[in-house]
């Protein structure tokens, strides 16, 4: 019997590069965001999720397009400097493919300010890793939190129907 070395096992194991995590990623955010809200199905607008924790989560459908939707997904909360809502994440979120990409995410700085106006490709990768990461994580916070499409109502005559 000849002895097979861990080495030629590992060999033979497919490596995911980091832009298919990041696929990956975008699809669990996809299935993330889908079960919580299903805003594909929301005309735009804003609607507001309350479940009674004081905190309540802001949601505005920016625009609906044949195969995407343009998302924001944020607190009441404002940045004491900028008055900007903090934390906020802009979400394109793409039927036929399933996926969710968090285009750009507001956490006190721009992504200007983060990696620069010209980073190099694997810079750009590893934010969009980092936004989506986060992104995932506090989808999951919300839907453990109890937030869903039973918490999701209409804010006043901001909804506009589709």
């Amino acid at each position: 019997m000849s002895r097979v070395h861990v080495t030629d096992r590992t060999a033979r194991i497919p490596k995911l590069s980091r832009f298919g995590w990041l696929m990956g990623l975008y699809a669990e955010n996809f299935n993330r965001l889908t079960r919580l809200f299903e805003p594909a199905d929301l005309a735009s607008g804003r609607y507001v999720s309350t479940i009674g924790d004081g905190l309540d989560l802001h949601l505005q459908v920016i625009e609906q397009h044949a195969y995407t939707t343009e998302l924001r997904l944020t607190y009441g909360l404002q940045d004491p400097v900028t008055g900007e809502p903090d934390p906020s994440a802009f979400l394109r979120l793409y039927r036929d493919a399933r996926q969710v990409e968090a285009t750009h995410c507001y956490v006190g700085r721009r992504w200007q300010d983060v990696i620069g106006m010209y980073p190099p490709p694997a810079q750009v990768i590893s934010h969009r890793m980092r936004m989506n990461t986060f992104l995932g994580k506090w989808l999951q916070y919300l839907a453990e939190g109890g937030h869903g499409v039973a918490t999701l109502r209409a804010t006043a005559a901001e909804t506009r129907v589709a």
